[in-house]
């Protein structure tokens, strides 16, 4: 591992600990600079605004997640373990620094910040990708746009859930997930377009004829 790569996460680590003690908000760049005893300058080049940090912190999560489909075991499960295996191991790095976590994402939502929400939007659209790849979705065309409006739902759901849980390890999230999961059988079978195409017609036409002879 290189230096600078250190670096960044030397500076991305001292980010969520001086955050965790004066909160998101109050954090600066040059506390971080300060605690770390390196130049600002130095900082800008890994982090060129606070936000960046926060895409960085949210990296790692992927990271995390990610490393979890690296196992024999992972890809004996069916699809819907996969993906609370996932989703849960997503927020299990974020749950490091919960409340900072939390602080990110209402930073982001404040109404002087619609640079960051669009950004946000593009984080979830991003994630949600990375999930489907890790669980080897083979889904296509409408059924992959589909798939992705479902999960991107459950995502964001079991995310909102996850910020006031306050359960141990998290146990609640992991119930509220796996119930959306069962209720749904499968994120892909639910969302999946083929299942509906491959209907017998007479499940899907309308007879014309009988209809207007009535």
């Amino acid at each position: 591992m290189s230096r600078s790569h250190n670096q960044a996460g030397a500076i991305l680590d001292t980010a969520l600990l001086l955050s965790d003690e004066c909160g998101w908000e109050s954090l600066r760049l040059h506390d971080i600079s300060q605690r770390l005893d390196i130049p600002l300058s130095r900082i800008q080049v890994f982090y060129r605004q606070k936000d960046d940090l926060v895409e960085a912190w949210y990296d790692r999560a992927d990271q995390a997640m990610l490393k979890v489909a690296d196992t024999s075991e992972f890809l004996s499960m069916d699809k819907d373990k996969r993906l609370h295996h996932l989703i849960m191991a997503w927020l299990d790095e974020l749950a490091k620094h919960k409340n900072t976590s939390r602080d990110m994402l209402l930073y982001k939502l404040e109404p002087a910040h619609i640079h960051l929400q669009v950004l946000g939007i593009l984080r979830v659209s991003r994630t949600v990708q990375w999930f489907l790849e890790a669980a080897h979705s083979q889904t296509t065309h409408l059924s992959r746009i589909a798939e992705e409006v479902g999960l991107t739902s459950l995502y964001l759901l079991t995310f909102s859930f996850w910020i006031m849980d306050r359960s141990e390890n998290q146990k609640n999230t992991r119930e509220f997930l796996r119930r959306r999961l069962k209720q749904s059988h499968s994120v892909a079978d639910l969302f999946d377009i083929n299942i509906h195409l491959k209907r017998k017609p007479s499940d899907s036409v309308v007879d014309f004829k009988t209809s207007t002879s009535r």
